[in-house]
């Protein structure tokens, strides 16, 4: 019989470093999976349903939220998404270690639907300097956006109690350390 396998959820304040060190994890473990959400937004380049994201229309998304099929969903800028419970569930059985990229509220709908099964990992930054010198960097922001990524971290960082494992992620080897350190004493690498 196959072992039971885990999920694996990450969440932190956009600019900590959270897809950073889960993009090296999946390079070092490629047997880990990623947790492939549901999305009514349009594919983007060379996005294929199945593989980046489940692609639905807004009225096939609404039908599953009134089917109870999503753990959880949320709607960002005018787009849902959600995590598929037929997708936890077989990955469940089939002894699968899943690893999740959700926000707060997000990790904390999937503790809950699958309490026994769930590994909660927060990824924090040094401070909130180091955090908005990070945004910054990225280029990609107005200044507006930022300050409010900023405030919207205050209020993530509060939650972080919430999780098994609060990693800062001040030296980015250090923390990826810590991170194979937590996932080796879960059993969910070698």
């Amino acid at each position: 019989m196959l072992n039971k396998g885990h999920l694996v959820v990450f969440s932190a304040p956009s600019g900590a470093g959270k897809t950073t060190l889960i993009t090296m994890l999946r390079k070092e473990y490629p047997s880990l999976e990623f947790s492939i959400s549901a999305t009514t937004r349009q594919p983007r380049g060379v996005e294929r349903n199945g593989v980046e994201y489940f692609f639905l229309t807004k009225s096939e998304f609404e039908e599953k939220i009134r089917n109870n099929e999503f753990v959880e969903h949320k709607t960002v800028y005018g787009n849902s998404y959600g995590t598929l419970r037929c997708f936890v569930d077989d990955a469940l059985k089939e002894g699968k270690n899943v690893l999740f990229d959700v926000d707060v509220q997000g990790g904390i709908a999937i503790k809950r639907e699958y309490p026994d099964d769930v590994v909660m990992i927060f990824i924090y930054p040094p401070s909130p300097e180091v955090l908005r010198k990070r945004l910054e960097l990225r280029g990609t922001d107005s200044e507006e956006v930022i300050n409010n990524r900023l405030k919207f971290a205050k209020i993530e960082m509060e939650k972080m109690k919430e999780y098994s494992y609060n990693i800062k992620n001040d030296i980015l080897e250090a923390a990826y350390n810590e991170l194979k350190s937590v996932l080796r004493r879960e059993n969910i690498i070698n």
